[in-house]
């Protein structure tokens, strides 16, 4: 280490204001000509270190509450003065000791020297424990107001094309207010969005792994974030592409063209019609749908069975059954039912309508009255105060998550604490009144100025939109009104970006962006071209969430068959074929009903309404399949909270489970009919494969199930059984199979 210049020595020594401002004249007029003279400061030049080591992580030191062990920093170095008062100041200074600065506790511990529970974060050969040395030894300066301030991060290259297992060493450079720029490229953050597709070390070395395609690399330092995106190119021949219907055709298959991905093949007619019935109205075809479309010759038959589909009560059921979930259409009390069967009701009238998607977010926002005249205010009931309903609008109408936001900076957008209450003082002056009945309020436009109060600041906060300008709103005004036209309003960056990758993602598995409800800079696209044509689309269509339906299925990206080619087996998120995915609890159900002839009747319902039906969460305490299924309780706005992943509990409650017997078994029900039908067994198991699977079964399928429904069966004790009784068992046997087959349980 240098030995410190007159004036750092005299920093280190001053005991007065006098000598320590004669200490910084010095050092301003020193002129140093390398940077380990330069003058350090708190905010530039130890924060990025501490960030840098985790020591103000959620997990360490800025732990909610009082951090840790007694030692307390703020998440990610947010607020750098209340950090230099803990570290310097805090416990008569005794984690620093400028005297002999390797002695300091705040070395100490970092160091690992003494014993510390976060392990060893800082090498003392390490530019960062040097740094910090230096720091102590100059006298803790906090910095002046004339230092300059973080403008902005540069990541270098932006974006590259990279092959396979290679690397790249990124760059990243600090640009400063005064016009300075410095290398920051250790003390950066760096993070892929996709770590099937590459990994990132402390130094910013990236490594590609084997998956083609677009992976981000999102670069943090001090809070402000950049992203380097590397194409990946799987390299392989592309020669025959499917006939391109529609601009999201020519978007996908350029892509697939540029990274070297070849698609599979458009699918068959059996499984386009088991597919787009499954994805739109929630339900498989019966064999007669399946035989009439199968034998219809006319060239436009597949748009004919979507448009059919989207005038479907089956597709408002099993649309507001996904957007009942996510607004928190929930039950916690028997005084819940009305207004959970009234919101439901709602939504699914205003999808079966076709009522445009901006107009129904405005009436729910600003909706006013009691539920009973006005449904919409149950939103309310269930979402209370300022702060989650901007988070739930936020993250459900705009695709951004702005939680962090409500404590500091978030640590990976560009919104602020300011940003944060300014968006929920639209909210404001939502009044709300008890009425007659138990449990429900009247929802009313309170007049007053539209403020909140930054809960850490105590200072009130005007509205503003995302990025815009503060508002100001009479108090006559309802703020909620001027949210929703800027929410409809067609230059909106969030808002239809939002619903259409959340839509893209409910037919192709996943989003263009994923999650589908964290749309950020620092998380980009896979085909940023796709999703911007997508929203313009829905834009210029008026908000018509039909429309974003129909243009999906009609593309050939979606027609797509499932089963992978030589080389895009890999691919996950190119969609050079289609990615099959678990069916969901509610349509799990049905399909059970619908393929063994059995009924699931739910209490306050009428019998034989369908599980995709179902108004509220009550109905998975009643039911075990729908539980052990995931069916989502409705208690946040994130569709993750539905699970469709595979489990050891869902393959037994479908093996042995007494609600899936007694559907088997069920009296009249389609093994019943089918033992007891005169059709030759051959036509009886095609029947079985129609209902099942839309398609006939193969000549050595149907050998094998003819001959296990002839064969002899005999009880335990070896006599012969009843022949009528033996054939049911039979036929109940081979609808035990089929539904325990992937080609069942999966969409595909």
């Amino acid at each position: 280490m240098p030995t410190p210049c007159r004036c750092a020595r005299l920093r280190n020594a001053a005991h007065t204001a006098l000598a320590f401002g004669m200490a910084l004249f010095l050092c301003a007029a020193h002129g140093f000509a390398d940077e380990s003279a330069r003058p350090l400061g708190f905010v530039n030049d130890v924060v990025p270190i501490l960030t840098k080591a985790s020591c103000n992580s959620g997990g360490c030191h800025a732990k909610a509450g009082n951090g840790q062990n007694g030692f307390r920093l703020s998440l990610l170095g947010f607020e750098p003065q209340e950090d230099y008062e803990h570290i310097v100041r805090e416990g008569h200074g005794r984690r620093v000791f400028p005297a002999a600065p390797e002695q300091s506790l705040l070395l100490l511990k970092a160091s690992n020297t003494v014993p510390h529970g976060g392990g060893k974060r800082l090498d003392p050969s390490s530019e960062g424990y040097k740094q910090l040395t230096r720091w102590i030894s100059d006298g803790m300066p906090y910095g002046q107001e004339t230092d300059p301030t973080l403008a902005s991060i540069e990541v270098q290259p932006k974006r590259n094309v990279m092959s396979r297992r290679s690397e790249q060493q990124l760059k990243v450079l600090a640009h400063y207010s005064d016009g300075g720029t410095r290398d920051v490229t250790r003390m950066a953050l760096y993070e892929p969005n996709d770590k099937a597709m590459a990994e990132a070390g402390e130094d910013g070395l990236v490594k590609i792994l084997d998956v083609p395609g677009n992976v981000a690399v999102m670069v943090r330092y001090q809070g402000m974030v950049s992203v380097y995106i590397a194409s990946i190119p799987l390299g392989a021949p592309v020669v025959e592409m499917p006939a391109e219907k529609n601009f999201i055709d020519a978007l996908v298959f350029a892509n697939l063209k540029q990274v070297g991905v070849p698609p599979s093949p458009v699918c068959d007619d059996a499984t386009f019609l088991r597919r787009v019935s499954l994805d739109i109205a929630g339900r498989l075809p019966t064999v007669e749908e399946t035989k009439a479309f199968l034998a219809n010759t006319e060239s436009d038959k597949r748009d004919k069975l979507i448009e059919s589909l989207l005038t479907s009560p089956d597709y408002a059921d099993y649309f507001a059954g996904k957007w009942t979930a996510i607004l928190r259409n929930k039950r916690d009390d028997t005084s819940d039912i009305t207004s959970n069967f009234a919101f439901h009701s709602w939504v699914r009238d205003g999808l079966l309508a076709n009522k445009p998607y901006d107009q129904m977010v405005r009436e729910l926002l600003a909706a006013t009255g009691t539920i009973g005249d006005n449904p919409a205010v149950a939103w309310y009931k269930r979402v209370l105060e300022p702060q989650q309903q901007l988070e739930d609008v936020a993250q459900l109408f705009l695709g951004v998550r702005m939680q962090c936001a409500q404590c500091h900076h978030h640590p990976f957008e560009r919104w602020s604490q300011k940003d944060y209450y300014s968006l929920g003082a639209f909210f404001s002056r939502v009044g709300r009144k008890p009425t007659a009945t138990r449990g429900e309020d009247v929802i009313f436009h309170k007049r007053g100025m539209a403020q909140l109060e930054n809960k850490k600041t105590k200072l009130p906060v005007k509205p503003a939109v995302l990025g815009g300008e503060t508002l100001t709103i009479a108090p006559d005004e309802d703020p909620r009104l001027k949210l929703a036209d800027w929410m409809g309003d067609k230059s909106n960056p969030f808002f239809a970006k939002s619903l259409v990758n959340r839509y893209w993602k409910h037919f192709f598995k996943r989003g263009l962006v994923e999650p589908e409800d964290d749309i950020r800079e620092t998380n980009p696209a896979t085909n940023p071209e796709l999703l911007d044509a997508l929203a313009n689309h829905f834009t210029a269509s008026g908000y018509d969430l039909k429309a974003v339906i129909r243009v999906i299925v009609q593309s050939n990206t979606y027609q797509l068959s499932a089963i992978p080619n030589a080389y895009n087996a890999v691919d996950r998120q190119n969609f050079s074929h289609y990615y099959p995915k678990r069916l969901q609890a509610e349509v799990m159900l049905d399909a059970l009903d619908q393929l063994t002839g059995a009924r699931t009747d739910f209490a306050d319902l009428p019998p034989g309404t369908r599980a995709i039906a179902l108004p509220d969460n009550s109905y998975n305490r009643s039911s075990p399949f729908l539980k052990v299924f995931g069916r989502p309780e409705g208690a946040s706005v994130c569709e993750c909270e539905r699970v469709q992943s595979p489990s050891l509990a869902q393959s037994l409650h479908l093996m042995n489970a007494g609600d899936v017997r007694a559907k088997l078994s069920t009296a009249g029900g389609r093994a019943d009919q089918l033992a007891k039908s005169t059709q030759p067994e051959a036509e009886k198991v095609r029947e079985l494969y129609l209902a099942a699977y839309c398609r006939e079964p193969s000549a050595e399928e149907l050998k094998v199930a003819e001959a296990y429904i002839t064969r002899p069966r005999v009880d335990p004790q070896g006599k012969p059984l009843d022949p009528a009784r033996a054939k049911r068992d039979a036929y109940e046997d081979l609808l035990w199979a089929l539904i325990n087959t992937k080609e069942y349980l999966y969409n595909h």
